[in-house]
């Protein structure tokens, strides 16, 4: 066959991710998602809703029906290297008029099989094979990738959602420490204890923490409909009850950065696009070639329908055919072949890109979980500290040895540490999902060697 044989294009190569100095590798290597990697997050409730995304998930169908469009395109290809039988018939009745002013009327039946093939000489038609079945192997990695993609946005949204289930709850816990405080408050100035100032910052606090509250049932509110959406139902037929909260924390294997060229569908996709492009060059190749088709016809023909079975009416064909070389084309198969190898050499670098753009997601969420990770502990000191500081400033000011404005700045301060550690909790899971996401999940390009029919 004609053009290049194709070579897997040089990748960026790097020994180790820079981020996992000090990461705690998962040990032994079974631990590695294979599958359904969101069971690692122990939510039977996340599990049923991931499960939907690959059959209801529309973005998902649109990626599928791409896929199979790309295995009847391997059919399409491949048909040509057959031979192909056409059968016809006719029935024709002529008038003449002669020179002598006489009419003369004839019939003519025909009934015959043709045979035609196309020598594959030069590869044209298995260079064309060779790209489409690339390409549907490409649609295959993308269809995993599109699968991959929508179930870490519902399982990040998913997990989002519990914590604001958890930052509601602390709202509402606020809120009723607040209305007990702001009941203190009022029968303190009732009793001329304090002034009338302190119960007016009491209800402000509590207002805003109750606006705070009816905030976060609008963030809420939002995920539940990203998730529904994400399973393929109106917002209108899912919805998640809320319920207590205890997050799990995974322990990923981080792979190799050379394993993440088999374990990522979108690297996998793009390196198959590589090696499609490369066949379509040896097609455009093939074009400077004359083509050489077989063809043979045998039937039968006669002015009178009763005669068609004798032997007298049998005719047969056979030969080759050798198409003519074009001489001069201006310049058109020569402009073709260049943008052949043009497209490669796109294919390529959109493949290294890619890699790189793996690299650099792994090494992003690395780092994120990392420092996170360690942040939280410090902001778990800080919750603690805040909270301790409250009750100090409370039975003080129960004792009348500190204002009310004193305890309202506290209170807000332990308010505040108290989301944050929640927001810290947000990004640590969803760095989680994200990670996994990063490494191709449970995903390997395998299964690529089966997915062309």
């Amino acid at each position: 066959m004609v053009g290049p044989d194709y070579v897997r294009p040089t990748a960026p190569e790097t020994p180790a991710f820079k981020e996992a100095a000090g990461w705690k590798m998962g040990e032994p290597r079974d631990l590695a998602p294979k599958g359904a990697w969101w069971e690692a997050f122990a939510d039977p409730e996340l599990d049923a809703l991931v499960r939907e995304v690959e059959v209801n998930n529309q973005s998902v169908q649109v990626v599928a029906a791409r896929m199979r469009e790309a295995q009847a395109g391997i059919r399409v290809a491949r048909a040509p290297l057959f031979p192909t039988l056409d059968a016809n018939a006719s029935a024709v009745r002529r008038s003449q008029v002669g020179t002598a002013g006489g009419t003369s009327v004839s019939n003519n039946y025909n009934a015959a099989l043709e045979v035609g093939w196309e020598l594959d000489l030069w590869g044209r038609i298995r260079r064309g094979v060779e790209a489409s079945v690339a390409a549907e192997q490409a649609s295959a990695a993308d269809l995993a990738g599109a699968t991959l993609s929508a179930q870490a946005l519902l399982a990040q949204d998913y997990l989002l959602l519990r914590v604001q289930d958890a930052e509601i709850a602390l709202l509402r816990s606020t809120a009723g420490a607040y209305e007990t405080s702001l009941t203190l408050t009022r029968n303190q100035y009732a009793a001329g204890v304090v002034a009338r100032g302190d119960v007016a910052q009491a209800e402000a606090q509590l207002a805003s923490t109750k606006a705070q509250l009816l905030d976060a049932g609008v963030t809420r509110a939002q995920l539940e409909h990203a998730i529904a959406v994400l399973v393929g139902k109106p917002p209108a037929q899912l919805s998640i009850a809320p319920r207590p909260f205890a997050p799990v924390f995974p322990q990923i294997p981080v792979a190799l950065p050379s394993e993440l060229l088999e374990r990522r569908p979108d690297i996998a996709a793009a390196e198959r696009r590589t090696a499609a492009a490369n066949a379509q060059i040896g097609v455009a190749q093939a074009a400077f070639f004359p083509s050489l088709s077989l063809s043979a016809v045998g039937g039968v023909q006669g002015s009178v329908l009763g005669d068609l079975l004798t032997l007298p009416a049998r005719y047969w064909a056979l030969g080759p055919a050798l198409v003519s070389q074009v001489i001069f084309d201006a310049g058109l198969r020569q402009a073709q072949k260049e943008q052949a190898i043009a497209v490669w050499d796109e294919t390529v670098a959109s493949y290294r890109s890619t890699v790189l753009t793996g690299f650099q997601e792994v090494e992003d969420n690395l780092a994120a979980l990392s420092i996170l990770e360690r942040e939280a502990v410090f902001q778990d000191e800080a919750v603690k500290a805040a909270r301790e500081s409250v009750t100090i400033a409370t039975n003080q000011y129960k004792a009348g040895t500190a204002n009310y404005l004193a305890v309202v700045v506290l209170q807000t301060a332990a308010l505040n540490s108290e989301r944050t550690a929640l927001s810290i909790l947000s990004r640590r899971l969803a760095s989680s999902v994200a990670l996994i996401k990063a490494l191709g999940g449970g995903w390997s390009a395998t299964a690529l060697a089966q997915a062309a029919p």
